[in-house]
């Protein structure tokens, strides 16, 4: 599913490729793409639009039109948002949407699994996508700090289930929590609330630095994520615990566990990331 690293990775990428560009001819393929829209209506109010500028929040894809409304995607687990230089490049199989351009080329919205979203509203109405309204802060802001965080990690859930919330921070996954995690040497399901300040600041300066080094490597393609020009990530190459479970932990060769935690595969070293119940 793609995080914050793939969702931003995607925006950067598709910025110099369609901002300023107006859109000549919209199908949807796929109707339950849009579950806030009639295709009808959707449709015939992108068309002639042209975009301003895209934003991210959370994983959400917010475009910015040369009108009231705003275009919002949420790529959930397999959505590829790709801009195609050449209309006849053939049609993928599961393409859900296609946005064409008078001066040439395609954006195509291509999701296998079908659970990525298209919305068009002002922005007055928001609100109505509750996971987007509903978005924590984004840790990659001025407004995130580790005094933020001692303030969210202050719960008796464990310290994963806490990150994937995304009401409490934006953005984070199952891959970049694992990984987080293990460079702060913290265990996946110690509670929040046993973390000392030292903890929670090596937390804080973990987020930070494993997002904007998997930003500047494109994201992790392990399947199907692929940036707005079609590339795949790379930052798959530089994982070190997640997926590798049964694998030598990179600092202390203690091989790598995984376990379950609120339904979701959690991979660690149980030695680097040590922890005392007791």
């Amino acid at each position: 599913m793609p995080e914050l690293p793939e969702v931003e990775t995607v925006k950067q990428t598709l910025i110099p490729l369609v901002v300023g560009k107006r859109i000549s001819e919209c199908q949807v393929l796929y109707p339950r793409v849009l579950p806030k829209n009639h295709v009808n209506e959707f449709t015939a109010d992108m068309i002639n639009r042209k975009i301003i500028t895209i934003c991210r929040r959370g994983k959400y894809l917010l475009f910015l039109l040369d009108s009231k409304l705003l275009l919002v995607i949420h790529l959930r687990m397999t959505g590829q948002l790709v801009f195609y230089p050449e209309k006849s490049a053939p049609l993928a199989k599961h393409t859900s949407a296609v946005f064409t351009f008078y001066d040439g080329g395609e954006l195509r919205f291509v999701d296998q699994r079908k659970f990525g979203t298209i919305y068009l509203m002002p922005d007055s109405q928001l609100h109505i996508i509750s996971g987007l309204y509903t978005l924590g802060p984004e840790p990659l802001s001025k407004e995130f700090s580790s005094e933020i965080l001692t303030k969210i990690v202050k719960s008796g859930r464990s310290i994963k289930s806490i990150l994937l919330d995304q009401k409490k921070i934006a953005g984070l996954g199952n891959i970049y929590t694992d990984e987080v995690l293990y460079r702060a040497r913290i265990h996946p399901k110690r509670p929040g609330s046993s973390l000392e300040t030292a903890e929670i600041s090596a937390l804080y300066r973990s987020i930070v630095t494993v997002l904007q080094e998997a930003i500047a490597a494109k994201g992790t393609t392990i399947k199907d994520y692929r940036t707005g020009d079609g590339d795949r990530g790379n930052f798959q190459n530089k994982l070190q615990v997640y997926g590798k479970s049964g694998e030598a932990c990179p600092t202390c060769n203690t091989l790598i566990q995984k376990t379950k935690i609120s339904g979701r595969s959690s991979h660690f070293c149980p030695n680097c990331q040590r922890w005392d119940k007791s």
